[in-house]
């Protein structure tokens, strides 16, 4: 599932191309990619207007339009392109299309078809799971080594587990979470209270400075993911740990771990992040 890096990335893609454009056609070819609306209903309120500006929450794009947000989540395979032209020929797996009077079109594309749009009033979220009850955004200045810290205070869950917590941290997935934590040199089953006030302010640098560099290298390609524009991302070439299970580690050359955390399956080395502290 495209993680922060990505889904921003594609906002930054998308953000010259898409804003101030008249739509002429909405087209929706999978029909369940339309959440709680009817699909005349999504078309008719979308036709003739304008996407007027484009933001992102956790791992969800905003399109402003008036007084709608068209909310659309990627899921684990969706691709929001631009094509510069209506004559490209679409991908087999095109789930709707916003086709813009300059003859250019805007394409949700997602081969397993779990991907959704919404269109809600402005700021009324309460439809869309997760989406309102998102924790704060890692890469914003509201979220700071102190606010790691008293999250973590207490809390008995591992600290992969409170990472991936959409409620907590919003936009963080597997990948960024583990190399995050290797970069802190924290173990992923490290519980949240047993880190320090210096681990946690250690921790808050590795993830903005993490997640600041996958954005710049426009996210991680292992299959799916693109940018706006249908290129690969290149940070899938700087991991250091994710997805290198038994490969040596690049601090200490001790064989790379990996184990079940959280539900997921996370890289770590066993001699740079010590289970206890």
């Amino acid at each position: 599932m495209p993680e922060l890096p990505e889904v921003e990335t594609v906002r930054r893609s998308l953000l010259p191309v898409v804003l101030g454009r008249p739509i002429s056609k909405v087209e929706v070819l999978t029909e369940r990619i339309v959440q709680n609306r009817s699909i005349a209903e999504f078309q008719g309120l979308l036709t003739g207007a304008s996407f007027e500006d484009l933001h992102r929450r956790g791992k969800y794009l905003i399109f402003s339009v008036g007084e709608w947000e068209l909310v659309a989540h990627l899921r684990m395979t969706g691709r929001l392109i631009y094509y510069s032209s209506s004559t490209i020929p679409r991908a087999k797996h095109t789930s709707a299309v916003f086709s813009f009077h300059s003859g250019d079109e805007l394409r949700f594309e997602d081969v397993r078809k779990f991907g959704t749009l919404d269109l809600v009033p402005k700021g009324d979220y309460a439809s869309i799971k997760g989406l309102h009850s998102l924790g704060v955004e890692p890469i914003s200045p509201e979220f700071t080594a102190e606010l790691l810290w008293e999250l973590c205070r207490g809390r008995r869950a591992k600290i992969k587990a409170l990472l991936l917590d959409q409620t907590k941290i919003a936009g963080l997935g597997n990948i960024y979470a583990d190399e995050s934590l290797f970069a802190a040199g924290i173990h992923p089953e490290r519980s949240s209270a047993s880190l320090t006030e210096a681990e946690c302010h250690r921790l808050h640098r590795a993830i903005r400075e993490v997640l600041e560099e996958a954005i710049a290298h426009q996210g991680t390609t292992f299959r799916d993911y693109r940018t706006g524009f249908g290129q690969e991302g290149a940070f899938q070439n700087r991991l250091q740990i994710y997805g290198k299970k038994g490969e040596a580690c690049p601090r200490c050359g001790v064989n790379l771990a990996h184990k079940k955390v959280a539900g997921r399956t996370s890289h770590f080395c066993p001699a740079c992040q010590r289970e206890q502290p």
